[in-house]
């Protein structure tokens, strides 16, 4: 509730506050050059992101070195959600421009969404509400032991 109603938020880019980790950030694990963080707002359990840590605003604003990371760091989240979720399928976008659905604007970030068959979630296009089977921390908790354990 903090979050929704702004008391618990951060100023500034939610990304860069991210980027230090912490529990209350939801960052699941750290790279040399990027991040990856769950989702407050997610399509599915599991739904989470990869950012670069520098703070820019546009995929032509990063250089080779940290796309190659985001992608990896990627390939290796994608393994880790299908051994804790077995998903059936999974959708990776980037949100680049308001117009475009991004919700920060100002920070490049690669969504990961976890699919299963027959998920349309008609709850957000219906009423704007998010149906999760499964709390953000117990989500946050199951895929650091993942990371911790060695997972993909």
């Amino acid at each position: 509730m903090a979050y929704v109603s702004g008391t618990g938020s951060a100023p500034g880019c939610i990304f860069c506050a991210a980027a230090g980790g912490g529990s209350e950030t939801l960052t699941l694990v750290r790279g040399e050059r990027v991040f990856a963080l769950l989702n407050r707002y997610p399509y599915t359990s599991g739904h989470l992101m990869v950012a670069p840590i520098a703070h820019v605003g546009d995929l032509s604003g990063l250089d080779g070195p940290t796309i190659v990371e985001m992608m990896g760091m990627a390939q290796r989240l994608v393994g880790v959600l299908r051994d804790v979720y077995s998903p059936h399928g999974f959708n990776l976008g980037l949100n680049l421009g308001e117009s475009a659905g991004a919700g920060v604007v100002d920070h490049v970030h690669l969504h990961l969404v976890p699919r299963w068959r027959g998920d349309t979630n008609f709850m957000s296009v219906s009423a704007g509400l998010r149906v999760l089977p499964e709390d953000l921390t117990d989500t946050c908790t199951r895929l650091r032991s993942a990371l911790e354990a060695g997972h993909a």
